[in-house]
């Protein structure tokens, strides 16, 4: 073959690789979570990774953000490298396959060095996705170009059509050298942007400033070290509980609709405790900054962190093509607020003011064959709008109390050609009625499927139909049937 065809399935090849060890989990099309990196048998981070991998964030994610898939099962063929092809093989007189190129693992490391940014001992890669959406909604959403709940029909009735491209990023992903204090552990970092800035004010949430005006939302920003053992992570990238998201082509994934988790800044220790040669109990803490998403105005840090566990299990005994893993997290932790006096609601001025927050959640993922299968999680907590829970509502406006909910969501996922997939799922958010205030909004639910196909294997188009529905305290409900189509071409 050329060297053209060569260097094609060389590029193939390091884009499965940068992408599977840089798997952390979870979402969307995206990102869904960090680098990772394991064994070839069962992988670590393939299994047991909180976030899509760094392709993931870059691509239309077709299966769940818990990347089980085994680095060959990615769709590039084995046969492009052979640990087993070495100079004392050649020798030998051995026969190999007919018509295929093999690579030894050290030709493999020369042409990857062609694809990246070196720096000394650093190697730099950048990504990115030029990603856009037009949306039709029979209802008004909130907040517009993407979507967390309807709007009552009692105060936005009409419907609404929106253009938007501000889910675009670009990210470097940063591999270093290896750690001697660490045991020679692999160091890496990232750090990621997209265009649609700050959401959170308090009124409520909505866009900030012209469409066509934007600004920068830091979505990634840490340094790691991780071997097949452990990981040691700081700095901000996804939360630890629920990690993982429905395949969903809006850009917000199912949050406020039963899908918990977001991204904030973090001391992570992961675990890798290799159980057999087909599973892996991986054990996970973090200590997390608070973040207030109510009464944003009157918040403050509170004296101790957000602290964040998971317990999750991957096993490949029914096929190392069909992992199911399932895992168990919580949190626990307060959030700050100086209240001022509201003589309206007989409010009285609360300095110092500290209202807890919690969860209890489960999530599970079975990929039942090589085209079909199925994800889902479930969580129940108390002030979980930090953690994009509750309808978006941590603490009821009129009593300044927590607002316990629970809620999660379930998504069938087949893809029919290597080219094609499909996603089928269901969610909800559910507080309680009777600690939601008047005109607030008591449950959101979304049933949702879609179609996405890959033009090229960077250049993906895909529609979704959904329908919302989203109930109020004394208003009429929100309900929109949603058409969305979405765009990506990432590099």
């Amino acid at each position: 073959m050329g060297r053209l065809s060569r260097l094609a399935r060389v590029s193939a090849v390091v884009a499965a690789i940068l992408g599977w060890w840089g798997s952390n989990a979870a979402a969307q099309f995206d990102d869904h979570r960090a680098t990772e990196s394991g064994r070839a048998l069962l992988d670590t981070s393939a299994l047991e990774a909180t976030e899509p991998a760094a392709s993931s964030d870059t691509d239309f994610q077709r299966l769940p953000a818990v990347g089980a898939e085994p680095l060959w099962s990615s769709g590039v063929s084995q046969a492009f490298y052979d640990p087993n092809v070495t100079a004392a093989t050649a020798e030998s007189g051995q026969m190999l396959e007919p018509d295929v190129e093999y690579y030894t693992l050290d030709e493999l490391r020369a042409e990857m060095k062609k694809l990246a940014w070196t720096k000394g001992d650093y190697r730099i890669v950048p990504y990115g996705s030029l990603w856009g959406s037009a949306i039709y909604a029979s209802q008004r959403t909130a907040p517009g170009p993407f979507i967390l709940y309807i709007a009552s029909a009692t105060t936005e009735g009409e419907d609404d059509f929106v253009i938007d491209t501000r889910r675009a990023r670009i990210g470097v992903d940063v591999f270093g050298p290896k750690v001697p204090m660490f045991g020679c552990a692999e160091s890496a970092a990232r750090l990621e942007i997209d265009f649609h800035g700050v959401f959170g004010t308090f009124e409520g949430l909505r866009v900030v400033g012209p469409e066509n005006q934007t600004g920068l939302q830091l979505r990634h920003a840490y340094a790691e070290v991780k071997n097949e053992d452990f990981r040691l992570l700081a700095g901000q990238t996804w939360d630890l509980v629920s990690p993982l998201y429905p395949g969903m082509l809006t850009y917000a994934v199912g949050w406020g609709a039963g899908n918990i988790g977001f991204r904030r800044m973090q001391i992570r220790y992961e675990r890798y405790l290799h159980m057999a040669d087909d599973s892996i109990l991986t054990l996970q803490g973090a200590i997390a900054q608070d973040i207030a998403l109510d009464f944003i105005n009157y918040a403050e840090s509170a004296n101790w962190p957000v602290l964040q566990g998971r317990c999750g299990y991957t096993t490949a005994a029914l096929g190392p093509c069909q992992p199911l893993t399932v895992g168990v997290s919580g949190h626990v932790g307060e959030q700050g607020f100086d209240f001022p006096a509201v003589d309206l609601l007989n409010l009285p001025a609360r300095d110092d003011a500290r209202i807890e927050t919690w969860s209890l959640n489960v999530d599970a993922r079975w990929p039942i064959t090589s085209r079909f299968g199925v994800q889902g999680e479930f969580f129940t907590g108390r002030n979980l709008s930090t953690f994009l829970g509750g309808v978006i509502q941590g603490i009821n406006r009129e009593t300044r109390q927590p607002i316990a909910t629970t809620g999660g969501w379930i998504e069938l996922w087949y893809d029919w050609t290597d080219r094609l997939h499909s996603h089928l799922g269901y969610s909800i958010d559910n507080p309680r009625d009777t600690e939601v205030a008047a005109k607030d909004r008591m449950s959101n639910s979304v049933l949702f499927g879609n179609l996405s196909f890959d033009i090229l294997p960077k250049m993906t188009v895909g529609l979704e139909l959904s329908y919302w529905e989203t109930k109020y305290k004394g208003l009429e409900p929100g309900e929109s049937m949603v058409v969305e189509f979405t765009g990506q071409y990432a590099f």
